[in-house]
């Protein structure tokens, strides 16, 4: 002890206690490391792609880059829906990635990110018929068939109740398959790690999924086989660019947002869970609550069991229910959105177990910093 003096053995001393603990500390699954063949991602704690409304004129810019660093402690960043074309906008001061401007933008935010140590997809959208002839010169937006319904749309000028869409020609959905391959290239030369094709909360892949909103007698309407073509296609799209592996596709069988429905989803989900397991998709992002009503039978235990690759789920998920989902099996990594809105640097603070600071819902498309980037990391 003469060696060190008392302050030195004080010092060593509380050093191996705080290792002890370190030692002792439950293993958290949910921060430990995930991957595939291509693809390593540091923790389970992965990003859900949201929208935030800061991109004017479809561009973004130093803004998204700040905000997307911020949040690069994420195993992945899925970023915000990202118009493939012109046609595809259906949502005010959203991004797109069709133009020279709009992939010199995402640049700014790879890089940022990938400064930061993080991975991020580029999420590729076409919002079909949950448009407005705002967006469009006064035409009507697309869609599988020409059927009225019920929601809004946020433009310029504010929420706007949808319109009775355009039926879209075989040429067309062919020219708008293209789209999606072309995004795909314009996302890999952004610098994006890979692109998730946007198949869920009622946007054209799944308008043209489900059967409510498809009443089609072609080869892309009818029987289930014909109604998945689109989204198959679109997803063969993206692997012709990134290959299987750094592509995802996200679904939504339970969330009837933009007045979804189906006659039999389970089934219609099931077959389009098999058909992505066939072409080895790396990532079937899957969104079910995790909080279901009681006798709701759950989706997503048949849907893991159809597929090989990164099983993401996503929809009111918390520390202590992701954490149970990988630990079951259920899961391989859950995506976080409202919480990684105002916790930057959530994992942290999931590996600390710091307090959670709450979102403030006005300033999710209120368009600034405020709301976007002011949320503080724990230091």
């Amino acid at each position: 002890m003469a060696a060190f003096g008392i302050p030195g053995f004080i010092q060593i001393f509380n050093q191996s206690r705080k290792q002890n603990q370190r030692e002792n500390m439950p293993t958290s699954k949910l921060l430990s490391a995930a991957g595939n063949a291509e693809l390593t991602f540091k923790n389970r704690v992965f990003m859900a792609p949201m929208t935030r409304a800061r991109s004017k004129d479809h561009v973004a810019n130093e803004l998204t880059a700040t905000y997307y660093a911020q949040r690069a402690s994420a195993g992945l960043i899925f970023t915000e829906g990202t118009q493939i074309s012109s046609q595809a906008i259906g949502w005010t001061n959203t991004p797109g990635i069709h133009t020279a401007e709009q992939i010199a933008g995402w640049k700014k935010v790879t890089e940022a990110v990938h400064k930061a140590g993080g991975l991020i997809f580029a999420q590729l959208w076409h919002t079909g018929r949950a448009s407005h002839p705002d967006f469009h010169g006064g035409e009507l937006p697309v869609a599988p068939s020409a059927i009225p319904f019920d929601s809004q749309v946020f433009t310029a000028e504010g929420p706007k109740p949808t319109v009775t869409p355009r039926e879209l020609t075989i040429v067309e959905i062919k020219s708008t398959i293209a789209d999606y391959e072309a995004a795909a290239r314009a996302a890999k030369e952004a610098g994006f790690d890979g692109v998730e094709v946007h198949g869920a909360n009622g946007y054209l892949p799944a308008q043209f999924l489900e059967d409510g909103p498809n009443k089609r007698t072609d080869e892309y309407g009818g029987p289930i086989e014909n109604r998945a073509r689109f989204l198959l296609e679109a997803t063969d799209a993206a692997i012709s660019v990134f290959g299987p592996e750094r592509v995802s596709v996200r679904l939504s069988p339970r969330i009837p947002y933009n007045d979804m429905g189906d006659s039999n989803l389970e089934q219609t989900y099931m077959f389009a869970v098999e058909a992505l397991e066939k072409k080895k998709v790396g990532i079937l992002h899957f969104m079910e609550s995790a909080n279901l009503p009681e006798g709701a039978k759950p989706f997503a235990p048949e849907a893991r069991k159809r597929f090989s690759g990164l099983f993401v789920v996503n929809v009111d998920y918390d520390q202590q229910t992701a954490e149970q989902a990988i630990e079951s099996g259920l899961a391989d990594a859950v995506t976080f959105g409202r919480l990684f809105i105002s916790n930057p640097d959530l994992p942290e603070r999931f590996r600390t177990n710091a307090p959670l600071a709450p979102s403030d819902h006005d300033t999710y498309y209120s368009g600034g910093e405020n709301g976007y980037t002011d949320y503080p990391n724990l230091s």
